[in-house]
């Protein structure tokens, strides 16, 4: 997909001119470093190492991490949000998933609840690229069912023996560690751990899913067979791993709403280009009227829904954003990213169901959107109990 043609999202109020210049790190990162290599990476249904590695070395990771191991010290998730918002407007979903998974979903684990051992351990090695990260969470059966979690880790001296299996795990085949919600105890909440395991170790078996889109992204199975985990990889105390995985949910799913946002402004921009230019009865495509009113409609609902997120971005940079509001997020951006998909598509015609216009891909890789992270479904209950019904 062709670079954005507007200057930049996000409002003058939000972002500083210190986030704007980052912007134009990441845009060079992209344009040299990820799409020379997009296919490639959709062929092999992962991307490469060296998206991390790379990605470490222009400072692309991790940026709260301590300076003493690596990192750049700061504490501002806008900064995050720019990473996804240049993955998101290039059309680049599936690498964008891969680094959000790794600052946005994994950060937060590995620098609030490591001991000052485990952050020498493992932080030098996020923050560079070395190390890729997964979240084992989602089992075969229990979809978005955390309490129904049945992966079990047996505590046996200095070790758990974990048996189980986890499903639908993004970074799956790349990660090095994956932190992984195990049961420790009976109680559906209480029960639950988390431990970090090493992809390394006896007794782990990955395999790859087959998807409809996000090709780009390695999604995997993982089946944990005795496998024998230091219990110095336990992540915060035994059976706190149920309030660790809640805490963490809002930047989860607000990182979400981001991606998928953009990525609505990405195929608005492409598809403007494209009815500008392409021709019908002698007229541009986009001189029609019912061609103006689907994007007068497109981008109104995307400015719209642009003040909503930078609110929201406003919220979890001062800590006030809770898990009803960011749910609002992550269902509503996710159903304008499919809405908008879908809408721009029809206006490419037959053109838009081939693979080689990135809309088509667009339209695909939108649809997992509303599912992971929690299903749009779970994300209204979550909102309709928070208004006390």
């Amino acid at each position: 997909m062709a670079a954005p043609t507007t200057s930049r999202p996000g409002g003058d109020s939000l972002y500083s001119d210190d986030h704007q210049a980052f912007r134009e790190v990441v845009r060079t990162f992209i344009e040299r470093s990820v799409l020379p290599h997009d296919r490639e990476w959709e062929a092999q249904h992962r991307p490469s190492r060296e998206l991390f590695t790379s990605a470490g070395a222009q400072g692309l990771l991790l940026f709260a991490a301590p300076e003493e191991h690596g990192g750049a010290g700061i504490e501002d998730f806008r900064f995050n949000a720019v990473v996804s918002e240049e993955f998101g407007r290039h059309g680049l979903s599936a690498p964008g998933l891969a680094l959000a998974l790794q600052n946005d979903v994994l950060g937060p684990y590995f620098l609030e609840l490591t001991n000052d051992e485990q952050k020498a351990r493992w932080l030098p090695g996020l923050v560079s690229g070395e190390l890729v990260t997964a979240i084992g969470m989602t089992e075969p059966g229990t979809g978005s069912d955390v309490a129904a979690i049945r992966t079990r880790a047996v505590r046996d001296g200095d070790e758990y023996v974990v048996d189980g299996a986890k499903t639908f795990i993004s970074n799956g085949l790349n990660a090095d560690l994956v932190v992984t919600a195990v049961r420790t105890g009976d109680d559906p909440h209480k029960g639950l751990s988390l431990l970090v395991i090493p992809t390394d170790l006896p007794g782990l078996e990955r395999h790859l899913l087959d998807k409809i889109g996000l090709h780009g992204q390695d999604t995997c199975e993982l089946a944990f067979t005795g496998m024998r985990v230091p219990a110095a990889n336990l992540l915060g105390a035994e059976g706190d791993g149920f309030h660790h995985l809640m805490r963490n949910l809002a930047q989860e799913r607000l990182s979400l709403a981001v991606l998928a946002l953009a990525a609505a402004e990405g195929v608005l921009e492409n598809t403007l280009d494209y009815v500008r230019e392409r021709t019908a009865f002698g007229r541009t495509i986009g001189s029609f009227q019912n061609s103006r009113f689907v994007l007068a409609e497109v981008a109104t609902e995307i400015d719209v829904t642009r003040c909503f997120v930078e609110d929201c971005l406003a919220e979890h940079l001062r800590g006030e954003l809770d898990a009803a509001r960011a749910a609002k997020a992550k269902w509503w951006c996710t159903d304008v990213q499919a809405r908008t998909a879908d809408r721009c598509l029809q206006l490419f015609g037959g053109y838009g169901y081939m693979s080689e216009y990135p809309v088509g891909r667009a339209f695909v890789e939108a649809r997992v959107q509303k599912i992971y992270g929690g299903t749009n479904e779970i994300m209204k209950e979550i909102v309709g109990r928070d208004l006390g019904l």
